[in-house]
This record gives structure tokens, sequence and C-alpha cells, in this order.
């Protein structure tokens, strides 16, 4: 095979192999917190847990996450962690920018001596908001 060939074949599939792994995940939550640092920098304690129902979609072929609150809350992946498994969790985390610009991570975490309850962490500088899934 001549050498565009092969590189027209290597295109095809690594796009093939792509489209095929692009995935959509839709979850519903069942409650929120929110932890936040005071102005001294030390983190207070999570809030009473409010309890929603709202869904979130984590979209891999457009590489964002999407949570449905009355202000819609769109977090743009820049990068994919490798998966964490240690005894107690599986974390799956997500470096990414919001609507506005702001960096943060997400991750996704399955507690497995929990039932493998999910939870959805959003991590900023000074505050951490968590959505049970």
């Amino acid at each position: 095979m001549s050498k565009p060939t092969i590189l027209f074949l290597s295109f095809v599939l690594f796009f093939c192999f792509q489209l095929s792994n692009a995935q959509t995940y839709k979850f519903q939550t069942s409650g929120y917190s929110i932890l936040e640092k005071n102005e001294k920098g030390k983190w207070g304690d999570w809030s009473e847990l409010d309890l929603i129902n709202i869904p979130i979609t984590l979209d891999t072929s457009k590489h964002r996450i999407v949570v449905y609150t009355p202000m819609l809350q769109l977090y743009n992946i820049l990068s994919y962690a490798e998966i964490e498994e240690n005894k107690t969790d599986i974390i799956y985390s997500f470096e990414c920018k919001d609507e506005n610009g702001d960096s943060c991570t997400l991750m996704i975490i399955t507690r497995k001596q929990q039932g493998n309850r999910k939870q959805l962490y959003i991590n900023y500088e000074n505050r951490i908001y968590l959505y049970n899934i």
C-alpha cells in the first residue's frame, strides 16, 4: 500500500474509534450541598442538604457536563483524568472551564461501601458544590 493510502486508512480508523467511544450519560440528582471557604481561607461546614431533582448530562462527544438548574451550568471538559479506584471509591475526574471561563475540577465518585451511591463534586478554589446522583 502507498503511504497516502495508509495515512487515509489510519485517519478513518482513528475517527471511527473516536465516534464509537463517545457517549452521553444522564443522571438525576436527589440532593445538593455546598462547602465554602471563610474569609480566613479555611473550609467551613457543608450546608444543609437540599432535596432537589434535576438532570445532569455528561456528553463525551461534546466534551461537556451540563447541570440543568434554573440557571443552566455548563462545564466544558478540557481534559479527562485517569480513573482512580481505591477500597472505598471509584473517581472519574475532569478538568473544566465553566460558562464564565473559570477553572474547576468535576468529579463523579462512586461510593463502593455505600451501595455504589454516586456523587458529583464541582470543585472551585473557594467553594465545592455537591450533588447526590
